[in-house]
């Protein structure tokens, strides 16, 4: 085994303990606030299909395209078996 790839095999267990120590305890929690930090905003920006009038609704009507892709999986976390007109998510 050669110094270079030694060091490398070193440099790949320090950055596994790092991961281990600084990493891994948060990794659950930062998660959970990304993902309701994302529930809200999916929320506010279909706050008209979900029958409340949004006041910055043509501002965010840009955004639903983008939002669409896992809209799915979100209403079906938010407790509703369908979301929206028929043939729109399920």
């Amino acid at each position: 085994m050669s110094r270079l790839s030694r060091l490398a095999a070193l440099w790949r267990r320090i950055e596994a303990g790092h991961e281990q120590v600084f990493v891994a305890r948060w990794r659950q929690g930062l998660r959970r606030e990304a993902r309701q930090r994302e529930d809200t905003l999916r929320a506010l920006v279909l706050l008209d299909s979900l029958g409340v009038e949004n006041p910055v609704a043509y501002e965010t009507l840009e955004l639903i395209p983008y939002l669409v892709a896992d809209l799915h999986e979100w209403h079906r976390r938010m407790g509703r078996e369908s979301f929206g007109d028929p043939g729109v998510c399920c």
